[in-house]
């Protein structure tokens, strides 16, 4: 069959004529020819769309010749995809819980993939970076250092200095049992500086930084500010991530140093008011049980800890779509990922310091 006119919304009727005298080919194998077709607009692809629909399930076929570029694209955004899939039956309790536990590792091992090859990716931004320093953005840099460390500090330092002096507390009334309350510098110097001042600090950055470093990211990519850079022949990785992870890497061991002296501090004013200490006696028993190691350890962390934060949370950043729904739940996800990871990197440190005796 060969289709000539004006297949346009103005010419419905006419359209729709033509459509079922096509129809009535039934079974038969057909071939409409739109060479001859004057102008065509959505709804006279979509009755086009709609009759080889009809024919294919009355067991014919229906192929097009002629077809322009500009037809062939507008056939293709209106063509009828067949039936939605039939919904699966819901699974008993037990095999949903499976189900769900199955679907849960499948993901987490693609978010592995995933974070591997991003990380790959800003390997090699940093490597383009180093050997063209010019391109590198140092006012960004500066920025989120102002905007993580400097701005950071004063909850970090307020947040530590009040968990040392909980863990002094707790630590004193526990050990007066057995009149050791002076044992308390012991557990207050090796419990913050190698496990509670980097992890503390850790769980606060990711839950201040890595959460904006995804909300600014997601709401880039909502007002489509990512794609412009790409048309603009930048790379979005050199500019937007490279700086924060960067900023991050630095910005945590800072922090976890102030968090650690603030903790100390803390621990100590505790340790005089509720445990009879001088302040000599805490500084000398606190050199005595602490080396430098100690702070080392906790130092050593910091940045793979600000690593994995930044990864995961510029992940979730350009995973936001164009809703403040999704926006929402990437930062989320983006705070309880690190949080998790974090705690994760701190056990597989603690086990490795302990294998080499540190």
């Amino acid at each position: 069959m060969r289709l000539g006119g004006r297949w346009t919304a103005d010419q419905a009727p006419a359209v729709e004529a033509a459509a079922a005298r096509i129809a009535a080919g039934g079974h038969a194998r057909l071939v409409v020819d739109l060479g001859g077709i004057e102008r065509l607009d959505t709804l006279g692809a979509w009755v086009l769309e709609r009759t080889r629909a009809e024919v294919e399930a009355a067991g014919g076929a229906l192929g097009y010749l002629g077809t322009r570029p500009e037809h062939r694209t507008l056939l293709g955004e209106v063509a009828i995809r067949g039936e939605a899939p039939v919904p699966p039956k819901p699974l008993g309790f037990a095999l949903g819980l499976l189900d769900g536990l199955g679907r849960q590792v499948a993901s987490g091992g693609r978010q592995m993939v995933v974070g591997t090859g991003f990380l790959g990716e800003v390997m090699a931004a940093c490597g383009r970076v180093a050997l063209r320093p010019r391109s590198f953005r140092g006012t960004a840099l500066v920025n989120q250092l102002q905007q993580m460390a400097l701005n950071g500090a004063p909850i970090i330092i307020l947040i530590s200095f009040l968990v040392g002096g909980i863990i002094a507390q707790q630590g004193i009334f526990q050990l007066q049992r057995f009149g050791a309350q002076t044992f308390v510098v012991n557990l207050i110097g090796l419990l913050i500086l190698r496990e509670m001042g980097v992890l503390l600090t850790a769980i606060m950055v990711a839950g201040r930084s890595g959460s904006a470093i995804t909300a600014e990211i997601g709401s880039m990519r909502m007002r489509e500010e990512v794609d412009a850079l790409r048309v603009m022949g930048l790379d979005a990785t050199e500019i937007l991530i490279v700086p924060r992870i960067l900023a991050l890497m630095v910005s945590l061991p800072m922090l976890t140093l102030i968090g650690d002296l603030a903790a100390l501090a803390g621990g100590g004013l505790t340790a005089m008011v509720y445990g009879g200490l001088t302040l000599d006696q805490f500084l000398a028993r606190l050199q005595a049980a602490v080396g430098v190691h100690h702070v080392t350890v906790g130092l050593i962390k910091a940045p793979f800890m600000a690593l994995t934060i930044g990864l995961i949370a510029t992940i979730e950043g350009f995973a936001v779509e164009g809703s403040a729904e999704s926006l929402g739940r990437h930062v989320t996800a983006s705070v309880v990922k690190s949080i998790f990871m974090v705690i994760v990197l701190d056990g597989l440190f603690a086990v490795f310091f302990a294998a080499i005796d540190f």
